[in-house]
């Protein structure tokens, strides 16, 4: 599977209208806390956020990018990665940022 930014946006944003699908990594969270990011504004920037480093392909085969959305006065960015299960994609939150 090969995916340009546009199809990888596609495919976040259908994987992240279910939460359920959507997995916080503990450094992820760990930095939420840190910067004082809640998860509502997590979840807009993968629902509605933009390209902010380009997608490309892990060495784990999983596809990566760092979205960017404004959101309660803040410039929220996300490292997240599509990992491909057999049960359906999930969407796995690496890192939040300011």
């Amino acid at each position: 599977m090969h995916l340009t930014d546009a199809g990888f946006l596609k495919k976040l944003r259908a994987i992240a209208k279910d939460s359920l699908r959507v997995v916080l990594t503990n450094h992820a969270t760990q930095r939420m806390k840190k910067r004082r990011i809640n998860q509502r504004q997590v979840m807009e920037c993968l629902r509605k956020g933009w390209i902010y480093e380009r997608a490309h392909l892990t060495i784990q085969g999983d596809w990566k990018a760092t979205i960017e959305h404004p959101y309660a006065g803040d410039l929220v960015r996300v490292a997240v990665a599509i990992e491909r299960r057999e049960d359906g994609d999930l969407a796995v939150v690496v890192t939040v940022m300011e």
